[in-house]
């Protein structure tokens, strides 16, 4: 059996696109001027497991949301296996990664008292 170890993905907090002409390549992130559109894409990253381990749990989250038609990109972002996804794509591929059982980390900015 193929069992998928305890896992949480953290959103990543910016936006990000194909760089210009490397489609499927090499994602940049958005500026801070820039307003999100559809096609955009947003970066999931591991926080549960690092290196070679991390590489091969993303290659099956990855996998989970090939079954349901999700188009995602493993690679390296910042040192570490990223998936990024389609923004349109957003919703299905977090409520597919919660229904096998990986957490979502949100970020949340604490509001003072």
């Amino acid at each position: 059996m193929n069992t998928l170890p305890m896992s949480v993905v953290h959103r990543l907090p910016q936006s990000y696109r194909w760089a210009a002409g490397l489609a499927g390549g090499v994602v940049e992130a958005h500026t801070l001027n820039t307003l999100a559109a559809e096609d955009d894409l947003i970066g999931l990253r591991l926080l549960s497991h690092d290196g070679a381990n991390a590489w091969e749990i993303m290659q099956k989250l990855r996998a989970l949301l090939a079954e349901i038609q999700v188009e995602c990109t493993l690679m390296e972002w910042q040192g570490e296996p990223c998936l990024f996804v389609q923004r349109s794509d957003e919703s299905a591929a977090t409520v597919r990664l919660k229904n096998q059982g990986v957490a979502i980390a949100e970020t949340f900015i604490a509001q003072p008292v």
